[in-house]
């Protein structure tokens, strides 16, 4: 029989990005990044500036920040040990929203910080990719993290019977973020690893006939 599954999102649930982004646009590019400010975009200006920067400019920034600056990006607080727990019990992926030819610097990053995972990458909505990794893999059972709601809704679209679990790992922007629990989009809300372990293993090894609340 086939092992269960975890495809979980990689920034802000397995590595902190938006806050070394943040540092990096001050250090680097003399922009000043609020992180609570909503919109991505809306939330930058150039320094003495009070002109939001155009959508175009932060997709260059973003793309130069993975290009050059993803040896910043740190674990987030008990992702690298709750990961190998769940390996104990389930094989475990990375679906991610990045360029295809960042994959393998993908990888070797997250196998540096201790998480060697086999990733896939994605642009858009992640419902039908995740499909292509179920239909690869044809788990016992799957359940989905990410920290963006959009992605649930994405997910619940596409294959509605894998269970799915937003969680958001950068304090400083959880709570501003749509809540995928409440929008009927995700099985559970919560944004610490230490809390959402114990969750993600009863999920992945239950019954199939009792994980369905």
């Amino acid at each position: 029989m086939t092992r269960p599954l975890l495809i979980t999102d990689c920034d802000e649930v397995l590595l902190h990005m938006i806050k070394h982004f943040r540092d990096w646009l001050a250090e680097d590019e003399g922009i000043e990044f609020d992180m609570a400010g909503g919109e991505f975009f809306r939330s930058m200006r150039r320094v003495g500036s009070d002109v939001p920067l155009e959508n175009e400019e932060m997709w260059a920034l973003l793309n130069r920040f993975f290009d050059g600056q993803m040896h910043r990006q740190t674990p987030i607080e008990g992702a690298v040990d709750a990961i190998a727990a769940i390996r104990e019990h389930a094989d475990v992926v990375v679906l991610t929203n990045l360029l295809d030819f960042r994959r393998e610097a993908r990888e070797a990053q997250l196998a540096g910080h201790g998480m060697p995972l086999r990733v896939f990458t994605n642009q858009g909505p992640k419902g039908p990719a995740l499909q292509a990794i179920l239909d690869e893999y044809k788990p016992s059972r799957a359940v989905f993290i990410d920290d963006l709601s959009q992605h649930h809704g994405s997910v619940f679209e596409v294959a509605p019977t894998v269970r799915r679990l937003h969680l958001c790992g950068e304090p400083q922007i959880a709570p501003g973020i749509k809540c995928a629990l409440k929008l009927g989009h995700a099985h559970a809300r919560i944004d610490d690893w230490g809390s959402a372990l114990p969750w993600l293993l009863d999920s992945l090894t239950r019954e199939e006939e009792d994980i369905h609340e």
